[in-house]
């Protein structure tokens, strides 16, 4: 289902993408994972229930490589971002941010809040998205190429944790940075956040203080439980790179 590492300049990377995939069946839909961090990440992939798990749920990706997975029809589920990791021989340790159980692969688990989300689901028309509703720890951007429609970039490219209010700021374990930064509902747990109870419906649950911070600083991510109209991108036939923080330069 995946191809093996492969290290790229970014100024090629996305040529060498598209020759690459015009190989494969035409109907194939691959997701392309690039670590644009200066630092390694661990992504983790969690598949919607009934949906096969994929390259075992998570590994290791050094800074400017790529990772290539080959997605089944009709697949869903979300990626996201560890990293601070350290695992031992077995795959058994720990990541500062996005942790899934204290295991390399996370074989079906989901990242511990606060993690910024990259969300896809494959149809007729692929609909995907990156969230901020489980909170952010790194930039994440959804870029579709080779397919048809509107086909927009979605994502968060802004360093969230630069901007983050100390009421929900996640610091290091030495308190000198923001590792992550948590949404609302995680951190004060209230219906109003959370979209729940009287508030659990688009009319009732509305933008807040705190998701206008993060609306303002990525506008082409879900910003909240219901902010659906400006977050949600479609594309036919496409394949995607998924770049974890995409502002930096490499």
């Amino acid at each position: 289902m995946a191809s093996q590492m492969k290290s790229l300049p970014s100024l090629l990377l996305l040529s060498v993408l598209l020759t690459t995939h015009i190989l494969e069946e035409v109907s194939a839909t691959s997701i392309t994972l690039y670590n644009k961090c200066r630092h390694p990440v661990w992504p983790g992939i969690q598949p919607s229930a009934g949906k096969p798990v994929l390259a075992r749920g998570g590994f290791k990706l050094p800074p400017n490589k790529l990772y290539t997975l080959r997605l089944p029809q009709l697949w869903s589920g979300r990626i996201w971002g560890r990293h601070g990791c350290s695992f031992d021989a077995a795959g058994r340790g720990r990541c500062a941010t996005g942790d899934c159980g204290g295991s390399l692969f996370c074989n079906g688990l989901g990242g511990t809040p606060p993690a910024t989300l990259a969300e896809i689901t494959l149809g007729q028309q692929d609909f995907y998205d990156v969230s901020l509703v489980d909170g952010y720890n790194l930039a994440i951007s959804i870029t579709p190429f080779k397919g048809t429609g509107k086909c927009s970039v979605a994502g968060c490219v802004n360093d969230l944790n630069e901007m983050c209010p100390a009421g929900l700021q996640v610091r290091s374990k030495d308190n000198r940075r923001v590792v992550a930064c948590k949404s609302a509902c995680s951190a004060f747990n209230s219906p109003r956040y959370c979209c729940t109870g009287r508030f659990g419906t688009p009319q009732a649950c509305k933008p807040t203080a705190y998701s206008r911070i993060f609306k303002t600083a990525c506008p082409k991510a879900y910003s909240y439980a219901y902010d659906d109209p400006t977050s949600i991108a479609t594309c036919r036939g496409g394949s995607y790179l998924v770049t974890f923080c995409p502002h930096h330069l490499v």
